[in-house]
C-alpha cells in the first residue's frame, strides 16, 4: 500500500525491491520479473508512470477482463482443477439438500393426512349408508316377525306329523320283515323298537343254529322295504353269542334306515 503523501515512486520502489529479494531468498524466484499492469484508461497512465519510475523497467499493459468474463474464467479454472468442485459452499449445499429432504417429508405427511382425511369421511358416508339400509331391513324383519314366527311353528308341526307318519306303521314293517326272515325252529325271546328308529332281536338257540341265526341277522341287514333299504348298513350292535351250557344267547340291534335323513 502506498502512503498518502510523499515520493510514490520510491516508496513503491522499496516495497517490490523487498518483495524480489525475499523471492530470491526463499527460492521461489530464480529469474528476473517482468511486469504486467492490468488496467486502461486514466488509470493505467498514472500507474504506467508510477511503476516505470519505481522499477526503471518496462511495464506491459493490458485491459482488465469483462467480469461476466472473468467468473466464466474462474469457474472453468476451480472446475478444472477439481471436478468435484462447486461454486457454491458446503454448508449452503447442506443446508439446501436439508430443506429439500424437509420438503419432501412434509409434503408426504401431508398428502397421507389428505388421504386419511377422505379414508375417514368415506367410512363415515359408508356407515351412514349402511346404517339407514339396516334400519329398512329391522323394519322389515320387525313387520314380518310375526309370520316368520307362525311360519316356523307351523313347519315344526309340520315335521311332526311327518315323522309320526313315516313311523306309524314302522314297528309293524320290522314285525312283518322279522316273521319272513326268521328261520323255523328259533324264537325269539326279545322284540324291542325303542326310539322310533332302533330295531332290537335276542333269543336263545342250540349251537347247532348258530349258522341260521346269522344268516337271519345278514337277511335283515339287507331287507328293502318299497325298493329301499330297511335298516342302516352301519350302526346298531353287531350280532354278539353268549354260551351258556348248551345253550347260546344272541342278540343284535338295527337302526332304521330313514332315521339318518330324519336326523339330517
Amino acid at each position: 500500500m502506498l502512503p498518502s503523501g510523499g515520493d510514490h515512486a520510491r516508496s513503491f520502489q522499496a516495497q517490490l525491491a523487498q518483495f524480489v529479494w525475499s523471492g530470491e531468498l526463499e527460492g521461489w524466484l530464480t529469474a528476473p520479473p517482468q511486469w504486467h499492469l492490468v488496467a486502461n484508461g486514466a488509470l493505467a497512465d498514472e500507474w504506467q508512470a508510477i511503476l516505470r519510475d519505481g522499477l526503471n523497467d518496462a511495464v506491459a499493459v493490458s485491459p482488465p477482463v469483462p467480469p461476466p468474463e472473468l467468473a466464466a474464467h474462474t469457474a472453468r479454472r476451480v472446475t478444472a482443477a477439481s471436478p468435484d468442485a462447486a461454486l457454491l459452499p458446503a454448508e449452503y449445499t447442506t443446508r439446501y439438500h436439508q430443506q429439500f429432504v424437509d420438503r419432501l417429508w412434509l409434503r408426504g405427511l401431508v398428502a397421507v393426512g389428505v388421504l386419511y382425511a377422505i379414508g375417514v369421511v368415506i367410512y363415515l358416508c359408508a356407515t351412514a349408508v349402511l346404517g339407514f339400509q339396516t334400519g329398512k331391513v329391522e323394519q322389515q324383519v320387525a313387520a314380518s316377525s310375526g309370520s316368520y314366527t307362525n311360519a316356523l311353528q307351523l313347519k315344526a308341526r309340520y315335521d311332526v306329523l311327518k315323522e309320526r307318519q313315516d313311523l306309524k306303521y314302522a314297528a309293524l314293517d320290522c314285525w312283518r320283515l322279522v316273521a319272513d326272515q326268521l328261520p323255523e325252529g328259533i324264537s325269539l325271546q326279545r322284540f324291542s323298537f325303542g326310539d322310533g328308529h332302533k330295531l332290537t332281536l335276542a333269543g336263545i338257540v342250540t349251537s347247532e343254529q348258530i349258522t341260521p341265526i346269522t344268516d337271519f341277522y345278514d337277511a335283515l341287514r339287507k331287507a328293502k322295504l318299497n325298493g329301499q333299504p330297511m335298516f342302516k348298513s352301519t350302526g346298531g350292535e353287531e350280532l354278539s353269542y353268549r354260551q351258556n351250557g348248551n345253550q347260546v344267547s344272541w342278540n343284535f340291534s338295527l337302526e332304521l334306515g330313514h332315521a339318518s335323513e330324519d336326523e339330517q
